[in-house]
């Protein structure tokens, strides 16, 4: 009886145990769309793009010339050096760029199946394409058709040719775009365009254009087909379409936690020379907009609350490729030095040289340009130039409208500071300085070179460098001066590409010795992505 008794009690437990194994059995915290809100996933993907690190302003920034820096811990962008965490930040835009795309990807996991979400999977194949986009022109040939899938068991992804990754991208952005639907649910915690589809559809296409334009030197057929598609499905058309991602730099002290600026280290960069010449050069009312010489002093120098003069006469760039060290390179001895601002530390052997406004460029609560009107305004001009059916507004006309928006698009980064009077007046200044600057149409180079150098300013000023450097690859403009300086990794040469992660060898070494032997160059600073010709 007592082993009846058993069997029974232990029937009963294991049928009460199957009838809820699955219940039991599943992990509450396992991430799936009946458990967490995927439009989450949206917003992290948005701030981790837009804030892509230091790795912009270590690098890029200096390698185009639009900043300078004396000081060591930018000597690895402004003078082609290795010094510090380098590798660490070589190996930035791979980290946090792939973790911005995986983002997107899980989001698309969770909703494929979900048609009343179908607005959000076709969101996260833009910003995913958005990501993917910005990974393959820094590094080229990068994983991207076995990309993201840990997942599906694919922990060692092939590497895709630049040349195959293109038409995949702009294939998925299509696709994406014109199944957005503005009868469906909007995403929800949308940082760009707080879930408008109307306007994801013109970031999606002028996204498209931005990628046609890349293929112009490589497949000036299919940069064509595209830029005209993109066109014709509706691009932006003013600075309200700006895409643009505002931070919060809640997490004091994190070098990522806000926008990409420059506090902290404002005593140490400067606009640079090549960049405050050519704004000087046509009297650019933008100077007045975003340089200011520091008040004069050590105490002046490091106050970041302290407004400089902004004068346009007297701003003045720090030349590239110089240092405090004394030698040779030492700043000082620059035929232009203008003398130290004061007596002190080293910041005040720099301190007469033009900075970023701090009103402008300091808060780390302010926004990170994705892609703006100006620049899109500016693409247009180009393809106009190239023929290209983009409509009836001549090249001309799209210059002016991209010059001026790129301006006005200044008063965008900080959204809660109020009206800034130098941008306000720089705004009104615009009409007339395009008057007496419009667009050359003498030839069709110099035409570009004119549209090129003023995309090279639109993303200099909105701090957009890896677009600014990804660009002048492409063009070619402006025509820049590489430093040379002892030591340097790029045998005094401006890099045109970023050497792939430090840990790559290691973590897939088969699939990474494969992409390093189709590099003609190796895998160097000085090798050149497929596009850039």
């Amino acid at each position: 009886m007592k082993k009846i008794g058993y069997i029974l009690i232990l029937t009963v437990f294991f049928s009460s145990c199957t009838d809820n194994f699955e219940e039991i059995n599943t992990d509450p915290n396992r991430t799936s769309a009946a458990v967490f809100n995927p439009n989450y996933l949206l917003s992290q993907s948005q701030f981790e793009y837009g804030n892509t690190g230091y790795s912009q302003l270590l690098f890029q920034s200096m390698w185009t010339q639009v900043l300078a820096s004396t000081f060591s811990y930018y000597g690895n962008g402004d003078k082609y050096v290795a010094s510090g965490s380098f590798v660490a930040y070589q190996g930035r835009v791979h980290e946090e760029t792939y973790r911005a795309a995986s983002l997107s990807y899980e989001m698309m996991n969770l909703v494929k199946d979900k048609p009343e979400m179908s607005n959000l999977y076709n969101v996260g194949t833009i910003m995913k394409v958005l990501c993917m986009a910005r990974i393959t022109d820094c590094y080229g040939d990068v994983p991207y058709s076995q990309a993201l899938k840990a997942k599906e068991g694919i922990t060692l992804p092939k590497y895709d040719t630049q040349s195959s990754i293109y038409p995949g991208m702009l294939t998925e952005l299509d696709a994406a775009i014109t199944a957005l639907s503005t009868s469906k649910a909007k995403p929800s915690a949308d940082l760009m365009y707080g879930g408008d589809i109307a306007k994801w559809k013109k970031f999606g296409y002028s996204l498209m254009l931005r990628l046609a334009m890349r293929l112009s030197k490589v497949d000036a057929a299919a940069a064509k087909t595209w830029a005209e598609k993109a066109f014709a499905g509706g691009v932006f058309t003013s600075i309200d379409d700006n895409a643009k991602v505002l931070t919060d730099n809640a997490t004091n002290g994190n070098n990522t936690s806000g926008a990409l600026r420059v506090p902290d280290d404002y005593r140490e960069v400067r606009w640079s020379k090549t960049f405050i010449d050519y704004l000087k050069a046509t009297a650019d009312p933008r100077l007045g907009a975003i340089a200011e010489v520091a008040q004069a002093g050590y105490a002046n120098n490091t106050n970041q609350a302290l407004a400089g003069d902004n004068t346009e006469s007297i701003q003045i760039g720090l030349p590239n490729g110089y240092d405090l060290s004394g030698g040779n390179t030492d700043i000082a001895k620059h035929p232009q030095y203008p003398g130290a601002s004061g007596t002190g530390a080293d910041v005040a052997r720099v301190g007469k040289y033009s900075r970023p406004r701090t009103s402008v460029f300091i808060d780390r609560s302010g926004v990170n340009f994705v892609m703006t009107y100006a620049e899109t305004e500016l693409l247009l001009a180009e393809a106009k130039v190239k023929g290209w059916n983009v409509g009836a507004t001549s090249a001309a006309d799209h210059y002016k409208n991209g010059v001026k928006a790129a301006a006005a698009s200044l008063a965008q980064f900080n959204p809660t500071a109020g009206s800034d009077a130098a941008i306000a007046k720089t705004v009104a200044a615009m009409d007339d300085y395009l008057t007496k600057n419009p667009l050359n149409v003498s030839s069709t180079e110099a035409s570009l070179k004119q549209i090129n150098e003023q995309i090279w300013v639109a993303t200099g000023i909105t701090f957009n460098f890896i677009e600014n450097w990804s660009n002048w690859r492409r063009s070619g403009f402006p025509t820049l001066t590489p430093v040379v300086y002892p030591n340097g990794f790029s045998n005094g040469t401006i890099p045109r590409r970023i050497p792939y992660k430090s840990s790559e060898p290691s973590y897939n070494p088969e699939n990474y010795k494969t992409a390093v032997a189709a590099i003609s160059g190796g895998d160097t600073f000085t090798a050149r992505v497929w596009w850039d010709k």
